[in-house]
């Protein structure tokens, strides 16, 4: 068995993992898109480094555009075998797939009338939404803990990662002439004290392990106080500036957690009477699935489910769905607090807000998750006087804060907590993926210290030689 990895190689975006049997079959774990990549992203979601008529199979570990955005264009370039999931990952899936096609055709057509006016020939979208619809008939649906046939002699069974509903990590287990290799893949892995879900079921014995290590060197503040925290923003920004507080957040999930800890400052009276708008055509449809797997939610939110039948909604809150109502909001100029997508500022609706507000200081933009240091939010945090947005330099004016420690992703001791269940001398070797190379470097040592050997940082389209005396050979 070989491995090659044709994204999160070195980055926190792109998942995407290509397994190959020695008989030449190919299988891909994710096939996400590349987000916050500068101007190396059209690139990088224009090819994948592999041909997609080639891979028999999907597995998805979960429904997050960085780890599911491209399969339409996997499938429009070729691919048609089953796509493995549960799922809750399937349905949140769908609707973030029609939303990414959705995001394409709008961003073209904004960019395209500039390139026009510079004399640029057109872009065109990855995929549209006719491509997202022959993909969903792709999709295979299992439960946690269900093995299911991935090929000839290749099984597989999910188990809970606690990061985002439906999220899983992946146990594989490929049968080569009498010679099984088990193979783990985590997918993305939550956190021990979560808002809304429970923790990461720990996964059976690996030989292999395929690990993210977004916060590989990083322990999440658990004293910090989301709510206060936010309450402090509405008000210095909104109340006292009389501006506007723009907060990037994914629609599927983070947008759930906002929604919830301002729901909290609802009840007890404390969330200032101002218009609050949740501006993603999504976000709508994603808490409602969301709510359909309340079963997937963590005790805490079951008790309060108990006493409040919609832990999303507040007085105030206004859902902005179609393009036009969106277009009329850039034009609001009273104060407001605007939530909107993608997290990490790159795509979608939120680039708009930001690029109405930020030259301003009475606004505020307020980060709530994981940047990529070339993302938008990235730079924005980094304290870049200037930044591009649509081809065009901006100043930047308006207040830059982020919530610390509001992450679905697990820190450096919830990742080892995952890990805790390996026995590190039948592990033959680690490949760490989705995470800056500075954090993963810092993981390594950690992971050493327990133990683990042969721990690889893969380069994008490195391949692994698993058969190899060293398991980590690369070619």
């Amino acid at each position: 068995m070989k491995i090659t990895f044709h994204g999160a190689a070195g980055t926190v975006t792109g998942s995407k993992h290509r397994v190959i049997l020695n008989d030449g079959r190919q299988f891909l774990l994710d096939c996400g898109m590349f987000q916050g990549m500068g101007r190396d992203t059209d690139d990088l979601n224009h090819n994948f480094g592999f041909n997609p008529s080639e891979i028999e199979a999907l597995i998805l570990s979960h429904a997050h555009i960085d780890h599911s955005g491209l399969i339409p264009k996997l499938v429009k370039d070729g691919f048609s075998g089953p796509i493995f999931s549960t799922p809750a990952t399937r349905d949140l899936t769908e609707i973030l797939l029609y939303d990414s096609a959705e995001i394409q055709t709008y961003e073209v057509e904004y960019i395209n009338k500039r390139r026009a006016k510079r004399g640029q020939p057109p872009y065109e979208p990855l995929y549209t939404s006719e491509d997202v619809t022959k993909t969903m008939e792709l999709f295979l649906t299992f439960e946690y803990e269900e093995w299911f046939t991935v090929g000839r002699g290749v099984k597989a069974f999910f188990t809970n990662a606690g990061h985002l509903i439906g999220s899983a990590a992946v146990t594989l287990h490929a049968d080569e002439d009498g010679q099984v290799t088990r193979l783990l893949f985590s997918g993305d892995i939550g956190r021990q004290r979560s808002v809304l879900l429970p923790p990461p079921v720990p996964a059976p014995q690996a030989d292999h392990i395929i690990l993210e290590s977004t916060y590989g060197n990083k322990h999440h503040d658990i004293r910090f106080n989301t709510i206060e925290t936010l309450q402090e923003w509405i008000k210095k920004i909104c109340l006292d500036k009389g501006g506007q507080l723009v907060i990037p957040a994914f629609s599927v999930g983070r947008t759930q957690e906002v929604l919830y800890a301002l729901n909290q400052l609802s009840l007890e009276k404390r969330l200032p009477d101002l218009p609050y708008f949740v501006d993603s055509p999504l976000s709508l449809k994603a808490t409602q699935t969301i709510k359909k797997y309340k079963d997937q939610f963590n005790e805490r939110l079951q008790q309060v489910l108990a006493i409040d039948d919609d832990p999303f909604d507040f007085p105030g809150l206004q859902h902005i769905e179609s393009v036009n109502e969106s277009r009329e909001l850039v034009k609001f100029k009273e104060p407001c607090v605007i939530i909107s997508a993608s997290g990490t500022a790159d795509a979608g609706r939120v680039r708009h807000h930001i690029n109405n507000i930020l030259a301003d200081e009475k606004n505020g933009v307020l980060m709530v998750g994981y940047c990529g240091v070339r993302s938008l939010g990235g730079q924005l945090l980094a304290g870049e006087k200037e930044v591009e947005i649509f081809s065009d330099p901006l100043p930047v004016k308006a207040d830059i804060g982020q919530v610390p420690g509001m992450s679905a992703h697990g820190d450096c001791d919830d990742l080892c907590h995952f890990l805790s269940a390996q026995d590190p001398e039948a592990v033959r070797s680690i490949f760490l993926v989705h995470g800056e190379p500075e954090v993963q470097k810092a993981f390594t040592g950690r992971l050493e210290l327990k133990g683990f050997r042969n721990i690889v940082t893969p380069t994008q389209h490195q391949e692994a030689d698993l058969t190899a005396p060293d398991t980590a050979a690369a070619a």
